[in-house]
């Protein structure tokens, strides 16, 4: 069973099982997220007196409210769906206020009580049936009229479309400039829908209001949320607030500048007050200066020369009166470059002062310990500059390496080859010589033919050797064999 309390005023929503047609048991959740909802501050204390409110306000689609005389006496409460009288037939709505706020609501409204409706009763179900089918229609009505009236050729814009809780009557809303003639469309309208059809002029707030949205500031509109009174704004609010005069930027998404214009234009008003004319000139040695900006936080203003506008200058508001006072008396006041102060640089105090970016990251020990070594080695270094150049600097005193242990013999015994013949292998001479490939560039050999012999008996144990621990080891020639130095 549907409530409404969802703030585009759509029927299907549901509270579920907590809804009942008495209202909804969770008053201050469903009752209090209407558009331009009242909170009830009363709701909690019992009324001293023994007369009681009989008119209720009752909230239809979106922020249309009206006030009702409960003239049956039936318990009601905020979020009960009630039928009410209309004309013609009966309308479904929701309850949107008790109590005696209701009597400050009308009061503020200029609701009289004679004119007020009557209730009827407590929704059924086949009421709610009802007001929920039609409900269901108006989207695509919606469509179907903007359609129609594009065809005709008229001038405006349908913005919202609103059925009657029986059904009985359909309300369009719409927007447009200049003044409509409704007779061929309503014809149009009526044969198409088969119902009553009943046209309401809005202004382009009230189509903000009536679609909702997102403001510049993040938050919903205040049109469509709180504000219910559309005070008139003009350009002359944004000169005194110091705004650029730009229409993108002052405007809201109606298309007129923004209401929040008006909140603290009493306060700029208030503050500019204890200011001088932004329109006063002062009589200096150096020439007339005039008012080109003013800074309503800092109170300051800022002067420039006539002939030279370019170099601007700040002074206290305080310094202006006392300049003007001197201009009064016939006396020329100093130039505007010795009369300046020069401000004091102020020390910037960081108060995260973490502004880190890497400073939830783990940091790598290894780059500490690598800091810490250059540290000390640039210390060392600086000391050993600074002595005179007779002394020796001193040694570093290098810590002791632990003694590599020995290879075991064992390895040498598998192997079956000795030390020297190691060494022998690692000769580069020996290397060359293995290579079967003859070289080019080789010069005559000097050495002896007794070591000649001997390495090659070496070599030839070495090769060998490598056989047996390795059988299926391929020996590859080198292609590009390195030449042999001759001053070795």
């Amino acid at each position: 069973m549907s409530c409404g309390c969802k703030t585009s005023g759509d029927s299907t929503h549901s509270c579920g099982p907590k809804k009942t047609a008495s209202g909804c048991e969770n008053v201050n959740t469903c009752g209090n997220s209407y558009k331009l909802s009242v909170f009830d501050w009363l709701s909690n204390v019992q009324n001293p007196t023994s007369d009681r409110c009989d008119f209720v306000e009752v909230r239809f689609k979106n922020e249309r409210k009206a006030f009702f005389k409960n003239i049956n006496n039936i318990p009601l409460q905020i979020g009960s769906v009630v039928t009410v009288e209309s004309s013609p037939g009966h309308d479904v709505g929701v309850v949107s206020l008790t109590g005696e706020l209701v009597k400050i609501q009308m009061k503020k409204k200029r609701a009289t009580e004679d004119v007020a409706l009557k209730i009827y009763r407590q929704a059924n179900q086949k009421d709610l049936e009802v007001w929920q089918e039609a409900r269901k229609k108006e989207e695509t009505i919606k469509v179907e009229a903007r359609k129609i009236s594009h065809r005709i050729g008229l001038e405006m814009k349908i913005t919202d479309v609103e059925y009657q809780g029986d059904g009985s009557k359909v309300t369009f809303y719409y927007t447009a400039e200049n003044r409509v003639d409704f007779r061929l469309l309503i014809k149009e309208y009526a044969a198409a829908f088969r119902t009553k059809i009943d046209m309401k002029q809005i202004g382009f707030r009230q189509e903000a209001a009536k679609v909702g949205g997102i403001g510049s500031c993040g938050r919903e509109l205040c049109c469509s949320t709180w504000l219910t009174d559309f005070r008139s704004v003009n350009t002359n609010v944004a000169r005194y607030q110091q705004l650029s005069i730009n229409p993108q930027k002052l405007a809201g998404q109606c298309g007129k500048l923004k209401c929040c214009l008006n909140y603290e234009l009493d306060s700029y008003l208030d503050a500019l007050s204890h200011f001088p004319s932004s329109s006063t000139m002062l009589d200096t040695e150096k020439g007339r200066a005039f008012c080109i900006k003013i800074d309503v936080f800092k109170k300051k203003m800022w002067f420039a020369y006539v002939d030279s506008s370019m170099a601007w200058y700040d002074f206290d508001i305080d310094l202006v009166k006392k300049l003007i006072a001197q201009n009064k008396k016939g006396e020329k006041t100093p130039p505007l470059e010795d009369l300046k102060v020069p401000e004091l640089a102020v020390a910037s105090v960081d108060l995260i002062q973490e502004n880190s970016v890497d400073r939830f990251e783990k940091k790598n020990r290894n780059n500490r310990n690598r800091n810490q070594n250059q540290s000390q080695n640039q210390n060392k270094n600086s000391v050993q500059k600074n002595k005179p150049r007779g002394e020796r600097p001193e040694r570093i005193e290098k810590t002791e390496k632990p003694e590599r242990k020995e290879r075991p013999a064992q390895n040498d015994r598998q192997a079956g080859e000795k030390p020297s013949d190691r060494n022998a292998g690692r000769n580069p001479q020996n290397r060359n010589q293995n290579n079967p490939r003859p070289q080019k560039n080789q010069q005559p050999k000097t050495q002896p033919d007794k070591i000649e012999k001997v390495e090659k008996v070496e070599n030839t144990n070495n090769s060998d050797q490598a056989k047996v621990q390795n059988p299926n080891k391929k020996n590859f020639k080198k292609k590009y064999p390195p030449k042999k130095d001759n001053n070795a």
